[in-house]
Protein backbone atom coordinates (compact mmCIF):
# COMPACT_ATOMS: atom_id res chain seq x y z
CA UNK A 1 0.00 0.00 0.00
CA UNK A 2 1.72 2.90 -0.94
CA UNK A 3 2.87 5.87 1.70
CA UNK A 4 4.34 8.93 1.40
CA UNK A 5 8.18 9.46 3.10
CA UNK A 6 6.49 11.61 5.67
CA UNK A 7 3.95 9.18 6.87
CA UNK A 8 6.31 6.63 7.18
CA UNK A 9 7.93 8.65 9.59
CA UNK A 10 5.50 9.42 11.40
CA UNK A 11 4.47 5.77 11.49
CA UNK A 12 8.17 4.80 13.03
CA UNK A 13 8.90 8.26 15.19
CA UNK A 14 11.77 8.88 12.83
CA UNK A 15 13.76 12.65 12.21
CA UNK A 16 12.81 12.95 8.68
CA UNK A 17 15.83 14.49 6.14
CA UNK A 18 14.30 15.15 2.36
CA UNK A 19 11.65 15.05 0.44
CA UNK A 20 8.36 13.76 2.63
CA UNK A 21 6.13 14.27 -0.39
CA UNK A 22 7.89 10.89 -2.26
CA UNK A 23 5.44 8.27 -2.78
CA UNK A 24 6.53 5.03 -1.79
CA UNK A 25 5.01 1.49 -3.17
CA UNK A 26 7.34 -1.14 -1.60
CA UNK A 27 10.47 -2.15 -0.12
CA UNK A 28 13.89 -3.67 -0.97
CA UNK A 29 17.30 -4.09 -0.11
CA UNK A 30 20.01 -1.16 -1.11
CA UNK A 31 21.11 -2.97 -3.46
CA UNK A 32 18.19 -3.79 -5.79
CA UNK A 33 15.37 -1.00 -4.42
CA UNK A 34 14.34 1.37 -6.93
CA UNK A 35 13.54 5.25 -6.81
CA UNK A 36 10.08 4.18 -5.30
CA UNK A 37 11.07 1.62 -2.44
CA UNK A 38 12.33 1.90 1.17
CA UNK A 39 15.30 0.62 2.48
CA UNK A 40 17.30 0.88 5.59
CA UNK A 41 21.42 0.88 6.59
CA UNK A 42 23.11 -0.84 9.55
CA UNK A 43 26.32 1.43 10.10
CA UNK A 44 28.52 -0.55 8.70
CA UNK A 45 26.77 0.08 5.46
CA UNK A 46 26.24 3.72 5.17
CA UNK A 47 29.11 4.10 2.23
CA UNK A 48 26.29 1.98 0.11
CA UNK A 49 23.68 4.73 1.30
CA UNK A 50 25.24 7.93 -1.19
CA UNK A 51 25.00 5.02 -4.01
CA UNK A 52 21.93 3.22 -3.47
CA UNK A 53 18.56 3.94 -6.12
CA UNK A 54 16.41 3.38 -3.09
CA UNK A 55 13.66 6.48 -2.76
CA UNK A 56 14.36 6.54 1.09
CA UNK A 57 16.46 4.89 3.46
CA UNK A 58 16.07 4.29 7.04
CA UNK A 59 19.31 5.08 8.91
CA UNK A 60 20.75 5.37 12.49
CA UNK A 61 22.73 7.96 12.04
CA UNK A 62 24.77 10.49 9.59
CA UNK A 63 24.33 12.42 7.23
CA UNK A 64 24.04 11.87 3.07
CA UNK A 65 23.57 14.84 0.88
CA UNK A 66 20.83 14.62 -1.49
CA UNK A 67 19.39 11.46 -0.07
CA UNK A 68 15.88 11.09 1.64
CA UNK A 69 16.42 9.00 5.02
CA UNK A 70 14.71 8.59 7.87
CA UNK A 71 16.71 8.86 10.92
CA UNK A 72 15.61 6.29 14.37
CA UNK A 73 17.66 4.78 16.89
CA UNK A 74 16.95 1.16 15.80
CA UNK A 75 16.59 1.55 11.53
CA UNK A 76 16.04 -2.56 11.19
CA UNK A 77 13.26 -2.31 13.49
CA UNK A 78 11.85 1.00 11.89
CA UNK A 79 12.32 -0.92 8.97
CA UNK A 80 10.24 -3.89 9.44
CA UNK A 81 7.52 -1.66 10.90
CA UNK A 82 6.82 0.64 7.70
CA UNK A 83 7.66 -2.45 5.57
CA UNK A 84 4.71 -4.03 7.17
CA UNK A 85 2.37 -0.97 6.00
CA UNK A 86 3.92 -1.00 2.60
CA UNK A 87 3.31 -4.59 1.83
CA UNK A 88 -0.30 -4.70 2.88
CA UNK A 89 -2.47 -5.36 0.16
CA UNK A 90 -5.08 -2.90 -1.55
CA UNK A 91 -8.24 -3.24 0.83
CA UNK A 92 -10.55 -2.40 -2.33
CA UNK A 93 -9.62 -5.60 -4.32
CA UNK A 94 -11.02 -7.86 -1.30
CA UNK A 95 -14.22 -9.84 -2.00
CA UNK A 96 -15.28 -13.51 -2.01
CA UNK A 97 -14.75 -15.41 -4.46
CA UNK A 98 -17.55 -17.22 -6.31
CA UNK A 99 -16.04 -20.66 -6.06
CA UNK A 100 -15.34 -19.93 -2.02
CA UNK A 101 -18.27 -22.03 -0.33
CA UNK A 102 -19.37 -20.24 2.61
CA UNK A 103 -22.14 -22.09 4.97
CA UNK A 104 -25.28 -19.55 5.33
CA UNK A 105 -24.83 -19.21 9.08
CA UNK A 106 -21.04 -18.19 9.14
CA UNK A 107 -20.40 -14.92 10.29
CA UNK A 108 -18.14 -12.92 7.71
CA UNK A 109 -16.74 -9.42 8.87
CA UNK A 110 -16.21 -6.38 6.59
CA UNK A 111 -13.49 -6.22 4.14
CA UNK A 112 -13.14 -10.03 4.20
CA UNK A 113 -10.98 -11.67 1.41
CA UNK A 114 -11.82 -15.20 0.93
CA UNK A 115 -10.37 -17.04 -2.23
CA UNK A 116 -10.89 -19.28 -4.81
CA UNK A 117 -12.46 -22.70 -3.41
CA UNK A 118 -11.96 -22.15 0.18
CA UNK A 119 -14.50 -23.27 2.20
CA UNK A 120 -16.29 -22.24 5.40
CA UNK A 121 -18.29 -24.24 7.46
CA UNK A 122 -20.62 -23.75 9.58
CA UNK A 123 -21.12 -21.54 12.62
CA UNK A 124 -18.00 -20.16 11.98
CA UNK A 125 -17.28 -16.58 12.43
CA UNK A 126 -14.62 -14.39 10.71
CA UNK A 127 -13.18 -11.09 11.42
CA UNK A 128 -13.08 -7.83 9.86
CA UNK A 129 -10.19 -6.97 7.36
CA UNK A 130 -9.20 -10.33 7.26
CA UNK A 131 -7.80 -12.72 4.18
CA UNK A 132 -8.69 -16.39 3.50
CA UNK A 133 -6.45 -17.58 0.85
CA UNK A 134 -7.31 -19.96 -1.75
CA UNK A 135 -8.18 -23.74 -0.98
CA UNK A 136 -7.98 -22.91 2.81
CA UNK A 137 -10.51 -24.99 5.07
CA UNK A 138 -12.11 -23.46 7.71
CA UNK A 139 -14.19 -25.66 10.11
CA UNK A 140 -17.63 -25.60 11.86
CA UNK A 141 -17.79 -23.09 15.09
CA UNK A 142 -14.14 -21.83 14.66
CA UNK A 143 -13.50 -18.34 14.97
CA UNK A 144 -10.85 -16.12 13.46
CA UNK A 145 -10.04 -12.91 14.44
CA UNK A 146 -9.59 -9.37 12.58
CA UNK A 147 -6.75 -8.40 9.89
CA UNK A 148 -5.43 -11.77 9.99
CA UNK A 149 -4.20 -13.51 6.54
CA UNK A 150 -4.55 -17.29 5.95
CA UNK A 151 -2.58 -18.55 3.30
CA UNK A 152 -3.45 -21.25 0.63
CA UNK A 153 -4.45 -25.06 1.72
CA UNK A 154 -4.36 -24.12 5.40
CA UNK A 155 -6.67 -26.46 7.29
CA UNK A 156 -8.66 -25.00 10.77
CA UNK A 157 -10.71 -28.40 12.66
CA UNK A 158 -13.61 -27.28 14.31
CA UNK A 159 -13.86 -25.22 16.96
CA UNK A 160 -10.59 -23.57 17.36
CA UNK A 161 -10.06 -19.96 18.26
CA UNK A 162 -7.84 -17.39 16.51
CA UNK A 163 -7.29 -14.55 17.56
CA UNK A 164 -6.59 -11.05 15.64
CA UNK A 165 -3.20 -10.18 13.32
CA UNK A 166 -2.80 -13.46 13.35
CA UNK A 167 -0.51 -15.16 9.96
CA UNK A 168 -1.34 -18.88 9.05
CA UNK A 169 1.27 -20.07 6.05
CA UNK A 170 0.76 -22.37 3.71
CA UNK A 171 0.19 -25.98 4.47
CA UNK A 172 -0.17 -25.45 8.32
CA UNK A 173 -2.80 -27.75 10.14
CA UNK A 174 -4.63 -26.29 13.15
CA UNK A 175 -6.62 -28.45 15.40
CA UNK A 176 -5.98 -31.96 14.17
CA UNK A 177 -6.47 -34.87 16.32
CA UNK A 178 -3.47 -35.52 19.17
CA UNK A 179 -1.44 -38.17 18.94
CA UNK A 180 -2.66 -40.04 22.12
CA UNK A 181 -3.41 -44.06 22.34
CA UNK A 182 -3.78 -46.23 25.19
CA UNK A 183 -3.09 -50.07 24.66
CA UNK A 184 -5.25 -52.95 25.14
CA UNK A 185 -3.03 -55.79 24.61
CA UNK A 186 -1.64 -55.73 21.31
CA UNK A 187 -4.13 -52.73 20.22
CA UNK A 188 -3.81 -49.03 20.54
CA UNK A 189 -6.83 -47.75 21.70
CA UNK A 190 -7.88 -44.40 20.60
CA UNK A 191 -7.79 -41.94 23.31
CA UNK A 192 -10.15 -38.73 22.95
CA UNK A 193 -9.11 -35.44 21.61
CA UNK A 194 -12.11 -33.74 22.09
CA UNK A 195 -9.91 -30.51 23.57
CA UNK A 196 -9.77 -26.88 21.77
CA UNK A 197 -6.81 -24.95 20.45
CA UNK A 198 -6.45 -21.12 20.85
CA UNK A 199 -4.12 -19.17 19.22
CA UNK A 200 -3.93 -15.81 20.45
CA UNK A 201 -2.97 -12.65 18.89
CA UNK A 202 -0.15 -11.80 16.77
CA UNK A 203 1.20 -14.74 16.36
CA UNK A 204 2.93 -15.97 13.15
CA UNK A 205 2.94 -20.15 12.24
CA UNK A 206 4.79 -21.25 9.35
CA UNK A 207 4.33 -23.69 6.60
CA UNK A 208 3.20 -26.89 7.23
CA UNK A 209 3.63 -26.42 10.66
CA UNK A 210 0.77 -28.74 12.68
CA UNK A 211 -1.12 -27.31 15.86
CA UNK A 212 -2.72 -30.30 17.83
CA UNK A 213 -6.33 -29.99 19.70
CA UNK A 214 -5.90 -31.03 23.38
CA UNK A 215 -7.04 -34.28 24.43
CA UNK A 216 -9.24 -33.17 27.42
CA UNK A 217 -7.91 -29.98 27.72
CA UNK A 218 -6.87 -27.06 25.50
CA UNK A 219 -3.36 -26.61 23.29
CA UNK A 220 -2.46 -22.88 23.97
CA UNK A 221 -0.32 -20.40 21.55
CA UNK A 222 0.10 -17.12 23.54
CA UNK A 223 0.10 -13.55 21.78
CA UNK A 224 3.09 -12.74 19.84
CA UNK A 225 4.51 -16.54 19.50
CA UNK A 226 6.17 -17.10 16.42
CA UNK A 227 6.69 -20.26 15.20
CA UNK A 228 9.09 -21.21 11.71
CA UNK A 229 7.94 -23.73 9.17
CA UNK A 230 7.48 -27.76 10.36
CA UNK A 231 7.11 -27.07 13.65
CA UNK A 232 4.64 -29.94 15.60
CA UNK A 233 3.04 -28.85 18.98
CA UNK A 234 1.15 -31.54 19.89
CA UNK A 235 -2.18 -32.11 22.63
CA UNK A 236 -2.12 -30.12 25.84
CA UNK A 237 1.57 -28.02 25.20
CA UNK A 238 1.39 -24.04 26.16
CA UNK A 239 3.73 -21.56 24.66
CA UNK A 240 4.01 -18.30 26.49
CA UNK A 241 3.96 -14.58 25.28
CA UNK A 242 6.64 -13.88 22.48
CA UNK A 243 8.45 -17.40 22.13
CA UNK A 244 10.31 -17.92 18.73
CA UNK A 245 10.27 -21.79 17.50
CA UNK A 246 12.81 -22.44 14.91
CA UNK A 247 11.85 -24.92 11.99
CA UNK A 248 11.88 -29.14 12.19
CA UNK A 249 11.02 -28.35 16.47
CA UNK A 250 8.91 -31.43 17.99
CA UNK A 251 7.14 -30.71 21.04
CA UNK A 252 5.75 -33.27 23.25
CA UNK A 253 2.41 -33.48 24.75
CA UNK A 254 1.60 -31.46 28.00
CA UNK A 255 4.56 -29.26 27.37
CA UNK A 256 4.67 -25.94 29.03
CA UNK A 257 7.32 -23.14 27.11
CA UNK A 258 7.63 -20.05 29.13
CA UNK A 259 7.40 -16.79 27.76
CA UNK A 260 10.59 -15.19 25.83
CA UNK A 261 11.84 -18.02 25.11
CA UNK A 262 13.86 -19.48 22.18
CA UNK A 263 14.25 -22.44 20.99
CA UNK A 264 16.39 -23.54 17.90
CA UNK A 265 16.33 -25.65 15.10
CA UNK A 266 14.97 -29.61 15.36
CA UNK A 267 14.82 -29.23 19.04
CA UNK A 268 13.20 -32.07 20.91
CA UNK A 269 11.52 -31.34 23.98
CA UNK A 270 9.77 -34.68 25.63
CA UNK A 271 6.17 -34.92 27.08
CA UNK A 272 5.70 -32.99 30.34
CA UNK A 273 8.60 -31.25 30.35
CA UNK A 274 8.40 -27.57 31.71
CA UNK A 275 10.84 -24.41 30.36
CA UNK A 276 10.61 -21.23 32.62
CA UNK A 277 10.51 -18.25 30.82
CA UNK A 278 13.68 -16.81 28.99
CA UNK A 279 14.56 -20.84 28.33
CA UNK A 280 17.39 -20.87 24.93
CA UNK A 281 17.85 -24.13 23.73
CA UNK A 282 20.31 -24.36 20.50
CA UNK A 283 19.58 -26.38 17.58
CA UNK A 284 19.14 -29.90 17.79
CA UNK A 285 18.67 -29.95 21.79
CA UNK A 286 16.92 -32.39 23.09
CA UNK A 287 15.01 -31.87 26.85
CA UNK A 288 13.75 -35.57 28.73
CA UNK A 289 10.78 -36.32 29.32
CA UNK A 290 9.26 -34.86 32.69
CA UNK A 291 12.56 -32.36 32.58
CA UNK A 292 12.15 -29.23 34.43
CA UNK A 293 14.33 -26.31 33.04
CA UNK A 294 14.57 -22.92 35.20
CA UNK A 295 14.07 -19.60 33.88
CA UNK A 296 17.18 -17.80 31.87
CA UNK A 297 19.14 -20.98 30.83
CA UNK A 298 21.30 -20.79 27.81
CA UNK A 299 20.96 -24.61 27.14
CA UNK A 300 22.50 -26.95 24.27
CA UNK A 301 23.21 -31.04 23.79
CA UNK A 302 20.91 -34.03 24.00
CA UNK A 303 20.00 -34.02 26.75
CA UNK A 304 20.36 -30.39 27.05
CA UNK A 305 22.55 -29.11 29.52
CA UNK A 306 24.17 -25.25 29.97
CA UNK A 307 26.35 -24.13 26.83
CA UNK A 308 29.81 -23.75 28.57
CA UNK A 309 29.70 -27.13 30.15
CA UNK A 310 28.02 -29.01 26.48
CA UNK A 311 30.96 -26.86 24.78
CA UNK A 312 33.71 -28.26 27.12
CA UNK A 313 32.57 -31.79 26.68
CA UNK A 314 32.55 -31.19 22.64
CA UNK A 315 35.97 -30.02 22.92
CA UNK A 316 36.79 -32.99 24.86
CA UNK A 317 35.14 -35.30 22.63
CA UNK A 318 37.21 -33.58 19.46
CA UNK A 319 40.14 -34.84 21.43
CA UNK A 320 39.00 -38.16 21.85
CA UNK A 321 40.49 -39.84 18.34
CA UNK A 322 44.53 -38.12 19.73
CA UNK A 323 44.14 -39.50 23.09
CA UNK A 324 43.03 -43.07 22.23
CA UNK A 325 46.37 -42.86 19.81
CA UNK A 326 48.50 -41.82 22.50
CA UNK A 327 46.47 -44.56 24.67
CA UNK A 328 47.53 -47.49 22.14
CA UNK A 329 51.04 -46.48 21.82
CA UNK A 330 51.59 -46.84 25.82
CA UNK A 331 49.99 -50.20 26.09
CA UNK A 332 51.83 -50.97 22.82
CA UNK A 333 55.13 -50.18 25.15
CA UNK A 334 53.74 -51.39 28.76
CA UNK A 335 53.61 -55.10 26.85
CA UNK A 336 57.02 -54.98 25.37
CA UNK A 337 58.18 -53.71 29.03
CA UNK A 338 56.29 -56.76 30.25
CA UNK A 339 58.07 -59.10 28.09
CA UNK A 340 61.67 -57.51 28.33
CA UNK A 341 60.94 -58.37 32.00
CA UNK A 342 59.77 -62.16 31.66
CA UNK A 343 62.56 -62.57 29.24
CA UNK A 344 64.69 -61.41 31.96
CA UNK A 345 66.74 -58.71 29.91
CA UNK A 346 65.61 -55.68 32.00
CA UNK A 347 65.06 -54.87 35.68
CA UNK A 348 62.60 -53.28 37.87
Amino acid sequence: MKRTVKELADLVGGDLRGDGQLILASVASLKNAGPNDLSYAEEKFHEAVLSAEAGCVIVGSGEFAGKTTILVRNPKLAFARAASVLLTDDNESRSIHPTAVVAHDAVIGQNVKIGAGAVIESNTAIGDHTIVEAGAYVGRNARIGESCTIYPHVVIYHDVEIGNGVIIHAGAVVGADGFGFVRDGMKQVKFPQAGRVIIEDDVEIGANTCIDRGSLETTIVRRGVKLDNLVQVAHNVEIGENTVIAAQTGISGSCTIGAQSMIGGQVGIGEQATLAAGTIIGGQGGVLNGKRIKGGALLWGTPVRPLKEFLLQQAHLARLPKIYEELQKLRKEWEEFKTKVRDGNTKL
